[in-house]
């Protein structure tokens, strides 16, 4: 299957094509050119509007210096992170979804992390992104005394990726430095302050419409998994169990620990119910764990189990023991799966540096998983005495080991039990409250406590698209669409003009703060052609005019040269770093 990427760019090359004949035979307006994909409308229309905006100019002048200020530290913040990243991109190169190419690329659908469905809500905050940054240059130009050859619209084939204004460059030279900066940021201050504006209406008064529903919200199905085979999908919400009434996944969780019964009934939001038959399966292995993933355990050296806690329980009564299969049965020993780090505690002791270790006591104390191991060194301090008895391909070892810094003895644990990560339902749940709750909606009934501030919110929202990769929720958040709006209602006076206006709201609100704050920041990157590129030489020029030496120029040159290598080498170290070095 040709997948979205492929038909973008057959796309952007038969475009590239198309133009390339049009222009060669003249067949553009003089408006319209084409450099490759890249197509730029260019108008002399709106010159007098500025030009009626642009008369408080002392107003004008403070909102620049403000604007100025705040690009300056957001300009040096980024340099010092993308600096950062692409130094840790080449001494620990890392290939993850956030650095792959096509993520580089705001487009829906291309991008993975910005979903088809909310297309147009992210087109609405591009576009108005553009235009407020773009309008004010041109604003300030007008008010700083620059005048304007042309404005514009910038186009990768049909999409558009900027907006432009076209500055008379002898009239930059002429102005002075403070008025060049507040121009080249007053852009960016925009881009903020719509941000801003965005950012207090959602997090106000449309989360303070949002409600999460009653129930546990369904998010993803293991596949093969118990819960599958029921018929059970994402997007379900599970408002009981056995008749029992349920409000959240912990609750659900909790009656499914205490329950007994292989069979369960489960009822549905839409009232409909189904029956699941439970059953042990592998959902995660290590490499070298002679089950893998999707294996069902039936029984436990010969007793049948069907629930976790079953398997758990057996765990605990038997260091070693014999697993049945559907495919067959082997036996391996049950506790903390560990790799043995190769200058720590054990490996000091003999342990093989870099083997694998199943840890199933620690001073006489029985250990079944990484959480037992925790509680055992809980409080040790370096330079106590400890004895660590496991396995090591299957032969029983036993070590005293004198821990190491924090009271560690050395290993990396994996989840589970003997490498093992098994499940008896098969449903994964979506984090619906933690992101209402960073959001700015009901904070009670995400964690209990209003305990986001609102400059964590924005910054926490930055990541929102992300979170699956850069935070422990799992999803990323898409925005209200798709199955996510079962787990959701709108109440209060939005709620009255119906649930799908709330959302669209919402979307529209959500993706342009997100956009414009995007926006903001990657133009005050201090390089060449960019706002920041610049504001960065202005800047510098000002700090080498006051020095005591004769070729400013070719200082402020070799300053600002310097800087924009770095961060363009910096850029594309994070972007293709991981994948080149490993």
């Amino acid at each position: 299957m040709v997948s979205t990427f492929t038909w973008v760019l057959v796309g952007v090359v038969a475009y590239t094509i198309l133009g390339m004949v049009l222009r060669t035979r003249g067949l553009l307006p003089e408006s319209v050119r084409l450099s490759g994909p890249i197509t730029t409308l260019h108008t002399k229309k709106g010159r007098q509007l500025l030009e009626r905006l642009a008369r408080p100019k002392r107003f004008w002048r403070a909102w620049g210096n403000v604007g100025f200020g705040l690009g300056l530290v957001v300009m040096i913040g980024s340099f010092l992170v993308v600096l950062l990243a692409g130094y840790q991109a080449i001494v620990n190169p890392q290939p993850t979804q956030l650095n792959e190419p096509r993520n580089v690329l705001a487009i829906p659908g291309v991008n993975e992390f910005l979903p088809l469905a909310v297309a147009p809500e992210i087109v609405t905050g591009l576009v108005l992104g553009l235009i407020v940054h773009e309008g004010g240059h041109g604003l300030f130009c007008r008010v700083e005394g620059i005048d304007i050859e042309s404005m514009g619209l910038a186009l990768l084939t049909i999409i558009p990726i900027g907006a432009f204004v076209e500055p008379d460059e002898d009239d930059i030279q002429r102005s002075r430095r403070g008025s060049q900066v507040r121009m080249f940021a007053a852009g960016v201050t925009n881009n903020f302050a719509v941000s801003l504006i965005a950012f207090l209406l959602l997090f106000g008064p449309v989360m303070g419409s949002f409600a999460v529903v009653d129930g546990a919200n369904v998010g993803g199905v293991l596949p093969g998994s118990s819960a599958d085979a029921a018929g059970v999908d994402r997007g379900t919400v599970i408002t009981g169990v056995d008749g029992r009434s349920v409000t959240s996944a912990r609750e659900l969780e909790g009656i499914l620990a205490n329950s007994t019964s292989q069979s369960v009934e489960l009822q549905l939001q839409d009232g409909e119910s189904v029956t699941v038959e439970r059953s042990v399966q592998v959902t995660g292995a290590v490499a070298s764990a002679p089950l893998g993933t999707n294996d069902t355990i039936q029984a436990v050296n010969g007793t049948s189990i069907h629930r976790e806690a079953q398997f758990r329980q057996a765990a605990r009564n038997h260091t070693m023991a014999n697993l049945t299969t559907r495919s067959g049965s082997v036996t391996m020993p049950l506790g903390a799966f560990a790799r043995i780090s190769p200058d720590g505690a054990l490996a000091d002791e003999g342990a093989p540096p870099e083997g694998s270790l199943v840890v199933t006591e620690i001073d006489g104390e029985r250990i079944v998983d990484q959480t037992d191991l925790r509680r055992a060194l809980d409080g040790r301090r370096q330079g106590e005495s400890v004895t660590v008895v496991g396995y090591i391909d299957g032969e029983q070892q036993r070590y005293d080991v004198t821990l190491g810094s924090g009271g560690t003895i050395g290993v990396a644990v994996s989840p589970g039990i003997g490498g093992l990560v098994v499940d008896d339902f098969g449903v994964e749940y979506y984090p619906a409250a933690s992101f209402l709750e960073i959001l700015g909606g009901n904070a009670e009934q995400a964690t209990g406590t209003d305990s986001v501030s609102f400059p964590q919110r924005v910054i926490l929202t930055l990541v929102l698209p992300f979170a699956g990769v850069t935070t422990g929720l799992g999803y990323n958040f898409p925005g209200f669409t798709g199955f996510v709006t079962n787990f959701y209602e709108v109440g209060g006076l939005l709620g009255t003009f119906g649930d799908g206006v709330g959302f669209l709201l919402a979307n529209v609100l959500f993706w342009t703060a997100w956009i414009n704050l995007i926006i903001g920041q990657f133009n005050l990157v201090p390089t060449y052609p960019l706002d920041g590129g610049h504001i960065l030489r202005a800047s510098v020029e000002s700090v080498v005019a006051r020095l005591p030496i004769e070729n400013k120029h070719s200082l402020t040159t070799v300053v600002t040269g310097a800087i924009t290598v770095t961060m363009i080498a910096s850029l594309l170290l994070m972007v293709f770093a991981p994948r080149l070095l490993t």
